[in-house]
Order: structure tokens, then sequence, then C-alpha cells
């Protein structure tokens, strides 16, 4: 069974397994309850993916048609957003090249059609949402009953959208006789609670020793007190920083988020965004070109929090505090992911200072008190390594390129205004007739008047 695994990681790419690959894969063959726990970016997915596609029976092996409903879904992964449904389906495709595994994602936002056909022809894993699942269970178009492996992803980030009581139904459709396997970043004791009434007898994987720090240590992370109005201004510098090559941005609102987009466009980033207002087609094309390197800069709200698993994310910045320390954790996680070195940046505005001591000395961060920085703050430059010259807009004349490609964006180039024409006369007019024509006219009416 180890040879599987192998070939399994050696065909995404893993030569040297992540210590929650290596504790979690073992255990899970066996079919054990699990509940494993991991710092965000330290390859959760695999670790239940791999062991989860070695369970189940693919068309043209032996056992298939002696299944109780063959084309049936045989395992079940339940994810908080559509973005992480997205990631975990790519990866787990990815992995599932051997076996060639039919895996359907579900989620809302897109038409019911191409999911109910898949579902027609036969799959063996479904990665979905909480509510499309519960849809197409409704329609009885996605029969759990035969479900072998159940894994609940992000199981906190599910709890914070309320998702919970969803879970409780989907969990309630599949055997009793299943395989659960719960992975999270924290373990907050609704998790805890769910845990103990549906998993028998689970087995806790944590890969970091108690001492650890809850955030990446490869992360290098900073925190500094910035006015909401100079805020793009200073963003603007740190696209511009040395090394700085993909870039995250996190906005608490749908309207900052998209307010923040068009600035960073008019000043000449490639820039695009990710929030509620869009629909799901325009969230995937904006993730798309973000993976592609059409665009540098990434402006999301916490939707695209968890899910976004793309290489070489170099900056990640908190535009306003994060609600919590577990908001914190998984935005600044987008970078310094698979071992490689990142860079977070959080502002904090004067009224959430309080909010943020309490997520300073919940992870034990040495911020206690964020130095005081604008766009003209020396120290900001000096942190960061941005060259003093840098300004808060690119070239006007220079077209809109992607630095990790070089070629252009499709996004819009920097709306520059229009040379004044100094030889250019301006006439007032009152009716549409010049004023000074109009005077001639009175006076010549009123010089008649008088010779009458």
């Amino acid at each position: 069974m180890i040879d599987p695994i192998v070939q399994a990681l050696d065909q995404v790419g893993i030569t040297t397994p992540f210590p929650i690959q290596a504790m979690a894969i073992p255990i899970a063959l066996t079919g054990t309850d699990m509940i494993g726990q991991a710092r965000t970016g330290t390859g959760k997915t695999l670790a239940f993916g791999i062991s989860l596609l070695q369970r189940i029976v693919v068309p043209g092996e032996r056992d298939f048609a002696e299944l109780s409903k063959p084309g049936a879904p045989q395992a079940l992964v339940v994810t908080p957003t559509r973005e992480l449904a997205s990631q975990v389906a790519s990866d787990l495709g990815a992995a599932s090249t051997r076996r060639h595994a039919r895996v359907l994602t579900v989620y809302g936002g897109v038409s019911y059609e191409n999911q109910l056909s898949a579902l027609s022809r036969g799959v063996e894993v479904v990665v979905g949402t909480p509510g499309r699942l519960l849809d197409l269970v409704d329609r009885d178009a996605l029969d759990l009953g035969h479900i072998k492996v159940l894994v609940l992803d992000e199981a906190d980030r599910m709890l914070d959208l309320g998702f919970l009581p969803d879970v409780e139904r989907i969990l309630a459709n599949t055997p009793e006789l299943r395989q659960t396997m719960l992975f999270s970043a924290t373990m907050p004791a609704e998790i805890v609670s769910l845990a103990r009434r549906h998993m028998r007898h689970p087995v806790n994987i944590r890969a970091e020793s108690p001492g650890d720090t809850t955030t990446v240590p490869a992360t290098a992370q900073f925190v500094y007190q910035a006015h909401e109005l100079d805020k793009p201004e200073i963003v603007a510098r740190i696209l511009q920083a040395e090394n700085c090559t993909r870039t995250m941005i996190f906005c608490r609102t749908k309207r900052s988020a998209q307010r923040l987009t068009d600035d960073l466009v008019d000043r000449g980033f490639a820039a695009s965004s990710i929030h509620g207002d869009l629909n799901q087609f325009a969230r995937e094309k904006s993730l798309r070109r973000f993976r592609e390197g059409r665009i540098d800069v990434l402006v999301a709200t916490d939707v695209a929090g968890r899910g976004i698993d793309v290489e070489g994310v170099s900056h990640v910045i908190n535009y306003e505090c994060p609600e919590d320390e577990k908001v914190y954790v998984h935005r600044i996680g987008r970078t310094g992911r698979a071992g490689a070195s990142g860079v977070a940046i959080t502002f904090v505005d004067w009224a959430d200072l309080t909010r943020w001591k309490m997520i300073n000395d919940t992870l034990g961060l040495p911020f206690e008190e964020p130095e005081e920085t604008y766009s003209t703050s020396t120290h900001l430059y000096h942190d960061l390594g941005i060259d003093p010259a840098a300004k808060g807009s690119t070239a006007a004349s220079r077209p809109v390129t992607s630095k990790r490609t070089g070629k252009p964006s499709t996004s819009k180039p920097a709306r520059t205004r229009p040379d004044t024409d100094p030889t250019r006369s301006r006439r007032r007019l009152r009716n549409g007739v010049p004023v000074e024509r109009r005077k001639i006219a009175t006076r010549s009416h009123d010089h008649r008047n008088s010779a009458d």
C-alpha cells in the first residue's frame, strides 16, 4: 500500500511529505476516525486526500462491479467556501491520475445541469459546500448512503459561517459506519463537541509541538498603525517593494475591496478582486488570472480567505485589522506556504487597537504597540525593502503588465487627465448665444431706440 502513496505524492510534486501528511496518512488508511490539526499551508489537503483515494474503488478495478451501487459517491469532502472546494477538487484530481477516480465539485452560484449530469453518470468523490450538497440531496440527485469516507475540511471556518446545522444534516444522511476525518487549523469548543457526537474514538493528530506558534515561522510579520485615507498610498509603495511578486490584500467589506481594486487599477497596477457581490464566473475569472500571472494583486474579502492555494504569493496585506486571531492566521497563511518564505503586513486603525492587542496577546506576537506609519515614513521603506524613489502610482505611459510574466494585463491602465491646450479659448454662453454677442446686440438695440 505504501508504493501507491509514494507514487501519488510524486504525482503532485511532493518528494518529502510534511509532518501532517507523514503522521495522518498511515492512520487514515486503517479506517480510523481522525482529527488533524496543523497550521495553514502545511499540506492538510493531501493528508486526507491521498488516504481517501486509496480507500475507494474506481471503475475498471475488480471489486467495482460488486459494490452495492456502482457509481454512487464513496467519499465526501465538505468545505466552507466555493474557492476551497475548487482547490481541494483540483488537488484530488491531480493525485488521482493513476487511479482515474471521478471527482465532482458542487457549489452554489452556478447552474445545476452539469452537476446533475455528472452525478447521473457516476462519481467516486464529491467535494462541495454545505448548501449545494443539501440541495442535491433534497432533489434525490445525490445519494450519500454509500459514503465510506467523510472529510470536514476547515471545520472552524464552517462554524464561523454558520454552517454547522447544515453539516449536522449532511452527517445524518451518511452511513453510521463511515470513516470521519476532521481537519482544521484551530479547534474551537463547538468543533470539539461536533467531533464527540459524530466520531468514534478519533485519533488526534497535531503536527506541531505545544511550544510552536500558530503562524508559519517562514512568514515575516509587520504591523503598522495607519490612517484610513493614507492606506492606498502605503499599499502602492508596498507593491513596488523588492521581491514583491504576487500579493493578496484582504478587506473587511465588499465595498472596501472593490474601492481599493479600482484605486490600484487607476494607479497602474495589475489588480482584480474577489468578493460576494461578484457572480461565480467573475470570481473564478479573477482567481484564474491571478494563478496564471496575468495580474499581480488580488483583493479579497474573507470569502477567499481559505481555499486560495497559489504558488509564489510573496506578500499578504491585511487592509483592516482582522476580526480575531483565527482570521489573522488564515489570512497570512496565504503566503509562506509549503516551506516558502513570505511577508505579512497588517494595518491597524486607531479604533482597532484594542482588538489588535487581543489578537497579539492570544498569538504571542511582539506587536503590542504598532508603530504609527504613513506613506512617507522612513521605517516603512527600510522594513519592506522599498525604493525611496517609489511613488504612489506607476508611470502613466507604461502599459500595465504582470511583474512575473512581463505580459500585458487585461486590467485597465491608469487614467490620466488630458493635456490642456494653451491656445484653447473659452466663451461664455447664455441661452446658446455668446455673452459678448448679446452685449453688442443689446447696445445696437438701445442705440436704435434712442435714435427713434
